[in-house]
């Protein structure tokens, strides 16, 4: 597979390309492709997905995971809609934190979501009306989860790392080696009222279960100095991660 290959055509295309060693990220999602969905290589063969994205990237999923040697597992950053979407398709079992397995299973998967601060009008449309019609759009349904996890597990050769706040099963996948991140939505680097790409910010209140909990997760993700951070939406964070991410705790 080349470095950077589109697969599909039309709106429901995505794009695979090479996140970090050993792992591919499929960027999905209209207009922008801004759902991101990691293929975790592992020896001796297969993958492990990390987050599943949405619905209209099940066929994407499953066709590249076949590619790849099958999908071996996948893993929930979150329960979220837009997280979950394909991992009902995906014919693999279904892993995720032990405090997000209720929210996996379950029909609404983000109960707690308040839609009332969302801008009525952006240059995206009606936005505060048309995010539940989204979620619903999005979401693949409930998932029967296989496996919980903690903070401390390995999975394909990374580390759980508990980050709640967005969710209260978050976690992200840490790989001390080369100092990779796999963060979910612990970060955006997505205006979610625009679609903008841009610096580092914490999620819409309304789109988290507790948001200093959220602001102490993204401390505690700068906090292990990660080189690259890969977000569950939009672009990573180069550079200066860790700087990047206390501004982001300090000032949103």
């Amino acid at each position: 597979m080349a470095e950077q290959q589109k697969v599909g055509r039309g709106p429901t295309a995505v794009t695979m390309e090479v996140a970090a060693e050993g792992v591919w990220v499929m960027r999905g999602g209209f207009p922008h492709r801004t759902m991101n969905i990691y293929f975790i290589e592992e020896p001796p063969g297969g993958v492990t997905l990390f987050d599943a994205g949405i619905q209209a990237m099940t066929r994407h999923v499953v066709n590249v995971g076949r590619i790849m040697g099958g999908i071996n597992r996948v893993v929930l950053g979150h329960a979220h809609a837009d997280h979950r979407g394909a991992a009902p398709g995906a014919g693999a079992p279904v892993w995720c934190h032990e405090a997000e397995a209720e929210y996996a299973e379950a029909k609404d998967p983000e109960p707690y979501f308040d839609f009332s601060g969302l801008p009525s009008w952006t240059k995206a449309g009606p936005v505060r009306a048309i995010y539940p019609s989204l979620l619903r759009m999005w979401d693949g349904g409930p998932v029967k989860v296989d496996r919980t996890l903690e903070e401390g597990d390995t999975v394909a050769g990374f580390d759980v790392v508990h980050l709640p706040g967005h969710a209260p099963g978050q976690i992200g996948l840490w790989r001390e080696r080369d100092r990779l991140a796999l963060a979910t939505d612990t970060f955006y680097t997505l205006d979610a009222t625009t679609g903008d790409f841009g610096p580092p910010r914490l999620p819409w209140a309304g789109f988290n279960m507790d948001v200093e909990q959220a602001r102490a997760s993204v401390r505690k993700l700068a906090a292990l100095e990660p080189r690259l951070a890969w977000a569950g939406h939009a672009d990573p964070l180069r550079g200066d991660v860790r700087a990047q991410l206390e501004h982001a705790a300090a000032t949103t």
